[in-house]
């Protein structure tokens, strides 16, 4: 069996992740040794009384930047007990939009370590001397990384070999051809006057995989037409500073 991929979550607050690592795919890894997850409270890596994390940003403005000396600490223990380097990424509203490129591409990794932001950001020291990687879920703001680093690592995993019952499950997904997925239907056949399509009952499995092309390509073209350009240009979003297009 492969060595699991280990991956790590430097947060403020832990409790967030119990729940979510506890259940799903991300469960099933872990207690498969496919998958070690583990979250590290940033706090733990401070060093006076009040264990401050934070401080007013130099120049002035609003809020608390998070000082650099706990997130260095806390990426450099990590590494230290695992024995290797993993690869870092800082979750921010100023990183690169995360794409299923990127999922795949951070699945091949043996050590991850995600740093979730809080308040105003993380000092700048920690984006140009610590990560590889600034990514973003979206152009808006939550409160945290926590939940963006959810979301990665849910996404990540997925593309782990034997994460699905059935491989192919991952392979046939939205964006993995920069194409929205076609429509899915199961019984019954006819709900309230609504019919499946009857090219899917008809068992030819050649026009079923034209229809659902042409279907996926129509969903795209209505709902995701910024796809459809990267269809054409050959051109995947979901890579990072330093890192080989996917």
């Amino acid at each position: 069996m492969p060595d699991p991929v280990r991956l790590a979550v430097v947060t403020l607050f832990p409790q967030m992740f119990t729940g979510v690592f506890d259940s799903g795919i991300i469960r099933a890894l872990r207690d498969a040794g496919r998958a070690e997850i583990e979250t590290c409270d940033l706090r733990d890596f401070t060093h006076d009384r009040h264990r401050s994390v934070d401080d007013r940003p130099y120049g002035g403005g609003e809020g608390m930047v998070l000082k650099p000396e706990p997130v260095f600490e806390a990426v450099e223990t990590i590494e230290q007990r695992w024995g290797t380097r993993a690869r870092r990424i800082l979750l921010t509203p100023q990183g690169i939009p995360f794409r299923q490129g990127a999922a795949r591409r951070l699945a091949e990794e043996k050590a991850l370590v995600l740093i979730c932001g809080r308040y105003e950001g993380v000092d700048q020291r920690v984006v140009e001397h610590l990560v590889e990687e600034e990514v973003s879920i979206g152009d808006f703001i939550v409160s945290g990384g926590e939940i963006p680093a959810m979301l990665l690592i849910d996404a990540i995993l997925r593309c782990v070999p034997g994460a699905t019952g059935n491989p192919a499950s991952v392979i046939n997904e939205s964006f993995q051809q920069n194409l929205l997925d076609y429509p899915q239907y199961t019984r019954p056949a006819s709900f309230r006057g609504w019919v499946v399509p009857e090219v899917l009952m008809s068992g030819n499995h050649a026009e079923i995989a034209a229809w659902r092309k042409r279907q996926a390509r129509l969903r795209t073209h209505q709902n995701r037409p910024d796809l459809m350009v990267r269809e054409v240009t050959g051109v995947e979003e979901g890579r990072g500073p330093g890192s080989d297009l996917d």
